[in-house]
């Protein structure tokens, strides 16, 4: 490989679908790279990876256009990280997905760069731009500037209703293409007549004090029965936990500092002294680098999939058999406050809410009322 070549490979890292690159160390290419993706270190493979969902072989090529020379033909190959299998065991694969025409990967492009200049989270720009990539694949054959709200009708009716994709997907899209089309493309989509699916009113789940005991203390690991603590004792989402580092614990305050969360918000929750003891005892033991809770790898972030295993191994422990995710145990801790009397707009702020009416949800849920509530059954 030339000084000058970047070599692309598909493969599998933590369980998840990846694209390798390998060059020699250059500071501008590294620049260029995350500037463009959320491109990661992998101490193992000593290589930088992005998620393959996130990748597009034109859209990169054109990316570095003039800069370097880029080897693709890792990416019609198995990675070098798979585990061979028999050749009887292999199950037949999946057809490709359509490969993205020159002047879409070009739109999208500018697209992602537009949200990153208005400062978008990563999280966002990948959704947004995944949506709309989808869109304008499936009128592919289409002038962009032809598009109408007709054609959003259709998409939706032939793609996100036929394969039973979710509310919030729909809803996502509509961000999305309202803004791509106003900011990035001038097309025959009237914005303002976009239509949003109608609104879900879903209640969040919500586990009992005995069921959230059972799941924090069935960890073996300390790192993972901290981890779960905190999520709950403090309403977290995943992402903020993840991006916690040991300086964001006040323990003389008694306070902890969550830094840019949803929103580009920072906010402080008040920390027990009991989790501030079992985190001192956590730090002593693991060391950690940079991040609070690291990977196997010193200075590396714990990863959401790892993290999402954490909680399944403890439900199972515990005997729980409910599809519990993490999020369930940013909703318990509010649902728990709100019952201990806690008033909701102090609620409000613990959680990170913009708006007063996204916590209002958990009055729904809350029982200490409700069982009060006397059934005219029993006095018959």
């Amino acid at each position: 490989m030339t000084q000058n070549t970047i070599k692309l490979q598909k493969g599998e890292h933590r369980d998840k679908a990846v694209v390798f690159l390998q060059f020699p160390r250059d500071e501008s290419l590294i620049k260029i790279i995350r500037g463009n993706y959320d491109a990661r270190w992998s101490a193992t493979q000593k290589m930088w990876y992005v998620s393959a969902s996130q990748f597009e072989l034109h859209e990169f090529m054109q990316l570095m256009k003039g800069k370097v020379w880029v080897d693709y033909g890792g990416m019609k190959e198995k990675s070098h990280t798979e585990k061979p299998k028999d050749i009887e065991q292999q199950k037949p694969e999946k057809k490709e997905a359509k490969e993205v025409p020159a002047h879409i990967s070009e739109k999208l492009m500018q697209f992602r760069k537009w949200m990153k200049h208005r400062r978008y989270s990563e999280s966002t720009i990948n959704t947004y731009a995944d949506a709309v990539k989808q869109f304008l694949v499936f009128f592919m054959d289409r002038d962009i500037r032809t598009l109408n709200n007709d054609d959003m009708i259709e998409y939706t009716h032939e793609h996100i209703v036929k394969n039973k994709l979710s509310f919030s997907y729909q809803n996502q899209l509509v961000n999305g293409v309202k803004l791509f089309f106003r900011e990035i493309e001038k097309s025959k989509i009237e914005l303002d007549k976009l239509q949003r699916p109608r609104r879900e009113h879903k209640l969040p789940n919500v586990l009992s004090k005995e069921e959230v005991k059972a799941i924090l203390s069935a960890p073996k690991n300390q790192k993972h029965s901290a981890m779960l603590s905190l999520i709950y004792a403090c309403g977290l989402r995943r992402s903020e936990l993840l991006n916690l580092k040991p300086a964001d614990i006040d323990s003389n305050r008694k306070l902890l500092i969550i830094r840019n969360a949803k929103g580009r918000k920072d906010r402080i929750v008040p920390i027990s002294e009991k989790l501030i003891e079992m985190l001192r005892d956590y730090y002593t033991k693991f060391k950690p680098e940079v991040w609070l809770f690291e990977g196997q790898n010193a200075g590396e972030q714990y990863s959401e999939e790892s993290l999402a295993k954490v909680l399944k191994t403890a439900c199972r422990l515990a005997k729980i058999n409910k599809p519990v995710t993490l999020h369930w145990l940013r909703h318990s801790y509010a649902t728990h406050l709100l019952e201990g009397g806690t008033d909701l707009r102090y609620i409000q702020e613990l959680l990170g809410h913009k708006s007063s009416r996204t916590t209002e949800i958990y009055t729904h849920v809350s029982t200490k009322s409700i069982q009060q509530i006397k059934s005219p059954f029993d006095d018959l």
